[in-house]
């Protein structure tokens, strides 16, 4: 399944649903949450930052596809080639500018820099001993208060990748793309995991109580890009506390609560002006 046809998945249940994505937005900035998610205004400018990583999944889950669905590998230039058409298709059809980066400073760097980065997975990727069962796995929930009493909004999520290892247990991977390493601290604590735990506890793909295996791999923006992979896990108690923090957002949501919060990701924000103007 394709992220476009994950996302159609979701859109065709008519339940109410927040998306992790949605609640990172509001836990990192609560205006721009207001901005992008309550009034629908269009971004300002965009960075190559969401496109790029967008081509580079695109590519990924190809990978993964082909061999969950036909046990063949695609040849590496198949996968550059779907990063180039995928990343040049969403710069071709932007109606805002595109804020592009140091390490990837136009057009032409941005994919040299992509086909780089899909041969370093390429080459790099290890699946010995794993079977894909899932690929851009879309999956919903029902969220609970504190009291665990159901509400009427369901947790929406798409899982990148879900492996099963000899032992039948599984694997859940989250791929991204970054500059800098990421630190063993940060990815225990990343709360997507957590989403996912619960998503995959919710619909039965392990016991309630069970810990879920998660491993984050990272394709490093660099000059040789390389994969670097980091692995956590997932408890029922990680679960617990990430309904209380989707229940808190909601809570805010709710109370039209949209507190701006400076940070490093501003440079990157959509709503730059709209924020000033606030």
């Amino acid at each position: 399944m394709t992220k476009e046809q994950a996302v159609q998945t979701l859109k065709e249940d008519y339940h109410l649903h927040i998306s992790y994505s949605q609640i990172f937005v509001y836990l990192n900035c609560g205006l721009r949450y207001k901005f992008q998610y309550m009034e629908n205004r269009p971004q300002e400018r965009m960075s190559v930052n969401l496109p790029f990583g967008s081509a580079i999944h695109s590519s990924v889950s190809r990978f993964y596809e082909t061999l969950r669905t036909k046990s063949t590998v695609e040849p590496l230039n198949v996968l550059q080639d779907l990063f180039e058409d995928a990343l040049t298709l969403e710069l071709d059809h932007s109606d805002v500018p595109i804020l592009f980066k140091k390490e990837a400073p136009d057009r032409d760097s941005a994919i040299s820099l992509g086909k780089a980065m899909v041969e370093a997975f390429y080459k790099e990727i290890d699946l010995t001993g794993y079977k894909v069962v899932g690929v851009e796995l879309p999956l919903r929930a029902r969220l609970f208060t504190d009291e665990g009493v159901a509400t009427d909004l369901k947790l929406a999520g798409i899982i990148d990748v879900l492996l099963m290892d000899e032992n039948q247990e599984l694997l859940v991977v989250d791929y991204k793309t970054a500059v800098r390493a990421k630190d063993q601290e940060t990815v225990d604590q990343d709360l997507q995991f957590s989403a996912y735990s619960y998503l995959l506890a919710s619909n039965k793909f392990t016991f309630p109580t069970a810990p879920v295996k998660c491993r984050m791999d990272v394709i490093r923006k660099l000059k040789v890009p390389r994969m670097e992979f980091y692995s956590t896990v997932r408890t029922a108690q990680d679960r617990k506390r990430f309904a209380k923090i989707a229940s808190a957002v909601l809570a805010g949501i709710e109370n039209k609560v949209f507190i701006p919060q400076p940070s490093w990701m501003c440079s990157d924000c959509a709503y730059q002006n709209a924020c000033k103007a606030w």
